[in-house]
């Protein structure tokens, strides 16, 4: 990684108020989205090799649930060194650190979530609510950053959904260019919204773990939901892999 873009992300970082930040995201039961939070050198570098990509995106429909494209951590530590590059930044991970209060780790080399592209480029490309449930023996955070953005997509969540004392609150935001989503996978309850025709939207997903540890049974289920709903079989079961 070269010392320009590291030093971007320090000087974003150094930007914020960290302490309100960190107040807002457990107040809002370990969620946040920050506008305009990615550097201009790193939305840069992370946007020129998306046209490469293209031939590498995995088409995947689940009825009633999700439509949509994915990227997997494997095709992009082959062909877009920048996604492995922005994943393993110090400065990116320990701010992610102190917003969240936890010890944040990578994900094993053998998930091909660990970061991940999504695209909605087709009309009715969506995912249903869900949790992003964490198979690890910890807590897993998702991250979500803004690349593309020419759609009605909405990224529209429930907060406090699974706290059975206060009252849920539904709020939907677009995932404009360079917009961070930060959020515990176990406790924000989300969805993305139809895109319509002619619409093109693409995502960059972040994961880190407070534990990488996973038992059997439940990397089993875990390798069936990614290779049916997102990157296809031969990625998720590729020799030498999981």
């Amino acid at each position: 990684m070269s010392s320009e873009l590291e030093n971007s992300m320090s000087s974003r970082i150094r930007a914020l108020d960290m302490p309100q930040l960190h107040q807002t995201f457990l107040a809002q039961n370990e969620f946040i989205a920050i506008e305009n939070f990615l550097p201009a050198a790193w939305l840069e570098k992370v946007l020129e090799p998306l046209p490469g990509l293209e031939s590498r995106v995995h088409r995947n429909f689940v009825p009633r649930h999700k439509k949509g494209g994915s990227v997997s951590r494997f095709d992009l530590d082959a062909h877009a060194p920048a996604f492995p590059e922005l994943y393993r930044s110090a400065a990116l991970i320990g701010f992610l650190g102190e917003l969240t209060g936890q010890r944040l780790l990578e994900c094993p080399g053998n998930d091909p979530h660990t970061y991940a592209l999504y695209y909605y480029t087709e009309a009715g490309d969506h995912i249903g609510y869900h949790y992003d449930t964490s198979y690890y023996k910890g807590a897993r955070y998702t991250i979500l950053l803004g690349l593309v953005d020419h759609s009605s997509c909405k990224l529209e969540y429930q907060l406090y959904k699974d706290d059975p004392s206060r009252e849920t609150r539904e709020e939907a935001i677009s995932l404009a260019p360079g917009t961070l989503v930060v959020f515990n996978g176990d406790k924000l309850y989300h969805r993305v919204t139809p895109s319509a025709e002619g619409e093109r939207r693409i995502a960059l997903t972040l994961e880190y773990v407070t534990s990488p540890q996973m038992n059997p049974v439940k990397r089993f289920i875990s390798n069936m939901k990614d290779a049916i709903a997102y990157f296809g079989f031969r990625q998720v079961f590729r020799p030498g892999g999981r």
